[in-house]
């Protein structure tokens, strides 16, 4: 089944997307240790219910930040409750973003996004959005979806990527993911 742009996981389904299960193929922490520092500022793109948002947090420290963006309004309420009353607070700031633009005019250091650029519209403006945000070294992260999106499809995706002036650098073994980690040079 391919999923079509535009469609995303309904709020209903993100009990799906955050289990420990999960944990034990796609471990936050071992997929992101590599990238992360202490001080950076990451967008976490279609945060869903947060799975990866507050290891993120953690990774990236009391000077560190993470914006946990997502389209739906029910994502960012799940992400609220797990964080209310706790160190987190600090260093995870909700944003919705719109249907085609992230809309977020600070600088950050790297771009996280698991299992959603499938389902953006206009890819090639979101990659330019993305590109205008990261800072000069800046890095991407994608992972998507070996079920809903072919290899054709996703490489067409870091074909669109790197058009916008993204250079691929790394294809991380993630499981059951497709990935790709680009850079922007200048």
């Amino acid at each position: 089944m391919r999923n079509k742009p535009g469609r995303v996981c309904p709020v209903e389904r993100a009990g799906a997307l955050d289990n420990k299960i999960r944990r034990w193929f796609q471990n936050p922490e071992k997929i992101l240790g590599p990238y992360l520092k202490t001080g950076m500022t990451v967008l976490d793109f279609g945060c869903g219910p947060g799975f990866f948002t507050l290891d993120m947090a953690w990774m990236v420290g009391d000077s560190g930040r993470v914006i946990a963006s997502d389209l739906q309004q029910g994502m960012l309420d799940r992400v609220a409750r797990k964080i209310q009353g706790t160190d987190l607070e600090n260093r995870i700031t909700l944003h919705q973003c719109e249907k085609n633009r992230i809309n977020l005019a600070e600088p950050i250091d790297f771009f996280f996004s698991f299992y959603v650029v499938h389902e953006v519209p206009d890819q090639e403006a979101l990659f330019r959005e993305i590109h205008s945000m990261l800072k000069p070294g800046g890095k991407v992260f994608i992972a998507e979806p070996p079920v809903h999106v072919s290899s054709k499809a996703f490489h067409q995706t870091i074909d669109i990527a790197q058009e916008t002036g993204l250079r691929l650098v790394e294809r991380p073994g993630v499981f059951l993911s497709k990935t790709a980690v680009l850079i922007k040079d200048s």
